[in-house]
């Protein structure tokens, strides 16, 4: 995966707290970091908070009740009305149903994991919250209002089907959830990820007027129309590289990962993969290239 420079990355002191601490990001948002850490996840799921007295939380996070309870621990005195969720990956959703337990917030998404692309029973791929179902299913477009906040629902598919973004309208700000990171790429695994989903749904954030992205994991983006160019400039860029490696006969994935990917870390060599397998599904969508038998990651690719 391709990290933030340092330029972009220079935002990281909204940021800067300990495990379990509040930082306060701006007069309606704070955030808590959970306790984890990883390839993945950076330096923890970013969980926020909107509002002060009657608050909505953004990414509640991992089942982990210790974070849990310092996010409770940090807002005594104050009320959890609203549980909004960007997706249902494992580091973003499971802590909803503890924070139910103890609150009776109700919880806000687009819908369970898979919805929009795979049946709802069905295990569209590991890290999946198979477990979640909204209280509340959210449109594109559809506004949720708290005390002192409102939050427009920006329906963003390709990291997963279900994914939102999420603007506070207050602040021209957006919450990107994993479809923008502040620190590195977006993994794209099919097949509840979709290139093309992706790719479309970034254009539709350049049209957008926001002036500020926070996502879950990363720093804050201030310049986020640039920003997203940039992502789209890179994975056009992916594809060029892909389009070489066919060219030159290296024609699987793995061998593909190897040449462009030189010295990543051994962890990430399976989500390296998952997203230039989503590049393949494009690209054979497209009919730029063709699979030798179906398109996984085993297969034998060759221009058409």
């Amino acid at each position: 995966m391709v990290r933030s420079s340092k330029s972009q990355m220079k935002f990281d002191r909204r940021f800067e707290c300990e495990y379990g601490q509040i930082a306060e990001v701006s007069p309606l948002i704070r955030r808590i970091v959970a306790n984890n850490p990883g390839p993945y996840t950076f330096k923890g799921t970013g969980t926020y908070i909107i509002g002060r007295g009657e608050v909505a939380v953004i990414d509640p996070g991992p089942d982990d009740k210790s974070h849990v309870e310092a996010l409770l621990g940090s807002l005594k005195g104050e009320q959890i009305t609203h549980q909004i969720v960007t997706h249902t990956h494992l580091d973003h959703s499971p802590a909803t149903r503890y924070v139910a337990e103890q609150t009776g917030a109700k919880t806000y998404a687009f819908g369970p994991h898979g919805l929009g692309k795979i049946a709802k029973e069905f295990k569209v791929e590991a890290g999946g919250d198979m477990d979640f179902k909204p209280d509340f299913t959210v449109k594109d477009g559809e506004i949720i209002k708290g005390s002192g906040w409102s939050i427009e629902c920006v329906h963003t598919p390709g990291h997963t089907s279900n994914h939102l973004c999420l603007s506070l309208i207050e602040e021209e700000a957006l919450f990107t959830g994993d479809h923008v990171m502040g620190w590195s790429t977006t993994v794209i695994s099919p097949p509840d990820g979709d290139m093309s989903d992706y790719i479309l749904s970034l254009k539709k954030l350049l049209i957008r007027k926001d002036k500020i992205y926070y996502p879950t994991h990363g720093g804050a983006i201030l310049e986020p129309q640039k920003y997203v160019r940039a992502i789209i400039i890179h994975r056009k860029l992916r594809e060029n590289q892909i389009l070489d490696c066919i060219s030159k006969e290296i024609n699987n994935i793995p061998d593909m990962v190897s040449r462009m990917y030189e010295g990543l870390d051994q962890r990430l060599i399976k989500a390296a993969q998952h997203s230039i397998l989503s590049h393949m599904i494009d690209l054979v969508n497209r009919d730029i290239i063709h699979a030798n038998g179906s398109v996984n990651i085993d297969a034998e690719y060759e221009k058409l």
